[in-house]
């Protein structure tokens, strides 16, 4: 016969101790309630982009341009688009003139502009990146005139009575700039909003040559097929070297020196040489 008591002992027993053991933990239960799918996905690594400049460009061939896809190409933003990938940054681009994009830069709406010149004035509101190539600028005529082969500098073209294009905001050197600012000299420049209205204006006897950087002039003249009625004079003028221009307001100074970083980076290696390449042909 069995024992009431004791059975009824062991059955109270039993029940303390399955009262009292731990049940399944809050991790436990996430566990339980995640895919595999979802496990994996909280594992990888956040490949989220760390920010994104908007880059203001006009077109400037080889440098910048809108290919006939609608593609951003050009030797510098292949260059910063590489050093930005390392930064896990990514770009939005917007094409405008350069006098435009400047005074956006100036209010913090455009974060970098590229291949710019270095001046007191702009460092009032924009940041500069390290210096990433050099810029030379040549003076363009029409091919029939003659008069103009004794001439050997800008000063010499104003002197004589000829009137040179220009676009507006550029810097082309010293010597160009104390024209600009004489009473009399600058009466003999003409600037425009686009490089490549300085060709019509020289074609139509507007102007009689225009500065324009070497690179770009002669892929216009080339792009235009106008090497029969336009070619380099001969005077050149080198500017100094090239920078990134980023606004003061919306680009801090770390962000410049990890640019500068990578910049120094890429230049050490084979990535410079290959994009310079590229567009030089």
């Amino acid at each position: 016969m069995i024992n009431i008591s004791r059975l009824v002992f062991i059955l109270l027993l039993s029940t303390l101790i399955l009262a009292c053991s731990p049940g399944p933990s809050e991790e436990d239960n996430k566990t339980a309630s995640t895919t595999p799918v979802e496990q994996a996905q909280e594992a990888a690594p956040d490949n989220t982009p760390e920010c994104t400049f908007v880059l203001g460009f006009d077109s400037w061939e080889p440098y910048q341009y809108a290919d006939v896809g609608g593609h951003i190409a050009g030797l510098d933003i292949e260059l910063v688009t590489a050093i930005t990938d390392k930064m896990n940054c990514t770009i939005d681009y917007r094409r405008g003139t350069w006098v435009s994009l400047l005074n956006e830069l100036r209010q913090g709406t455009v974060d970098m502009l590229l291949g710019a010149s270095k001046t007191a004035d702009r460092e009032q509101f924009a940041l500069f990146s390290d210096a990433y190539r050099m810029e030379e600028i040549s003076l363009y005529i029409r091919k029939d005139d003659e008069s103009f082969p004794d001439r050997k500098s800008v000063s010499d073209f104003v002197e004589n009575g000829s009137k040179i294009g220009i676009t507006e905001d550029y810097y082309y050197g010293p010597e160009v700039s104390m024209l600009l600012d004489g009473s009399v000299t600058s009466k003999f420049f003409s600037s425009g909003i686009m490089g490549e209205l300085n060709i019509a204006r020289l074609l139509d006897h507007d102007i009689d040559g225009f500065l324009e950087d070497s690179f770009v002039g002669a892929s216009l003249i080339r792009r235009k097929a106008l090497s029969d009625y336009i070619v380099p004079h001969g005077i050149t003028i080198q500017t100094g070297d090239a920078y990134v221009m980023f606004s003061k307001i919306s680009v801090s100074e770390e962000q410049l020196t990890e640019f500068n970083r990578y910049l120094a980076e890429i230049k050490a290696s084979d990535v410079y040489d290959n994009i310079v390449k590229k567009y030089s042909h």
